[in-house]
């Protein structure tokens, strides 16, 4: 099916399953099809969501780069709940999609039963932030230039993707060869539009210590360049957790879905009991121990 966003742009959605809504939010070098071990396993307790993002068919691709940005990007998710009659739901989102939820944590809370944030954090560094820019610029005009079939085997053998090759070459291929299908176009708009513009965490720290939504982050321990800024998310987020998975890459639930399911079960639980609240005010991280 299809769901209209604000500005009239189609997005295609799938759905499964009854109960407490969840809703999916891919990757850039994904698709909604990324999600399938985790639709499979959640539509057994949940009604499961997840839809193309803008630029990815069976969606619409816009043309114009104004049609591409994060805040553009939170608001699709939110019309998703909304073409789907949705008030509340758990938002998880991988990377692109990760920056998405926590922005949808920030412009619209009362939508957000909980938050999980997973392998999110590119573009964040103070450090390389302009460097970040530049690679997007540059990927962008791979993808026009090159068109996905192509370049997919470039970018599919990023330095925090090939942990996933290496463990499940069966899966890796399979998603390679879903990049390889994408929109060229819409691939290069959305580098553009919101992957070299979206605002690093760092910049937002006064907006994240006001977000009360229970929030889980999760990162590979060799998805480098999304370490520091999950540590930042635990550390400015008053109701966060932090999963580190070892040996793990960037494609966090495909890479090690049993794993990432557990994990985001457990946080569910927690969350739908009442049991996932704000830092206990006690664990003061500037205490070392206590002396009286």
């Amino acid at each position: 099916m299809f769901v209209t966003a604000r500005d009239g742009t189609r997005l295609h959605v799938e759905e499964a399953g009854s109960g407490t809504p969840i809703l999916f939010i891919h990757e850039f070098g994904g698709n909604h099809l990324s999600w399938e071990p985790q639709l499979t396993h959640f539509a057994r307790n949940h009604r499961v969501i997840t839809y193309a993002a803008r630029g990815y068919p069976p969606s619409d691709v816009p043309e114009d780069i104004e049609r591409y940005s994060q805040r553009i990007a939170a608001e699709d998710a939110v019309d998703v709940l909304d073409g789907l009659g949705i008030d509340k739901a758990h938002i998880v989102g991988l990377s692109m999609g990760g920056f998405a939820t926590l922005h949808v944590g920030l412009i619209a809370p009362e939508r957000c039963l909980s938050l999980t944030v997973a392998g999110a954090g590119y573009g964040c560094e103070k450090e390389t932030e302009e460097y970040f820019r530049q690679v997007s610029l540059n990927v962008a005009d791979n993808f026009e230039k090159q068109g996905s079939e192509a370049f997919a085997k470039v970018y599919a053998l990023g330095a925090s993707r090939v942990q996933f090759q290496n463990k499940d070459p069966r899966g890796w291929q399979a998603f390679a060869d879903r990049l390889a299908t994408h929109s060229s176009l819409g691939a290069a708009m959305t580098m553009r539009g919101v992957q070299a513009r979206r605002p690093s965490y760092y910049d937002l720290e006064a907006e994240l210590k006001e977000m009360m939504v229970p929030t889980l982050v999760m990162v590979g321990d060799e998805d480098d360049h999304c370490l520091k800024p999950g540590l930042f998310l635990k550390r400015v987020l008053p109701a966060a957790g932090l999963a580190i998975l070892p040996k793990t890459g960037h494609t966090l639930n495909l890479e090690e879905p049993i794993f990432f399911n557990l994990l985001l079960a457990d946080f569910l639980a927690q969350v739908e009991a009442g049991r996932w609240g704000e830092r206990d005010p006690r664990a003061n991280p500037a205490q070392i121990m206590r002396t009286d």
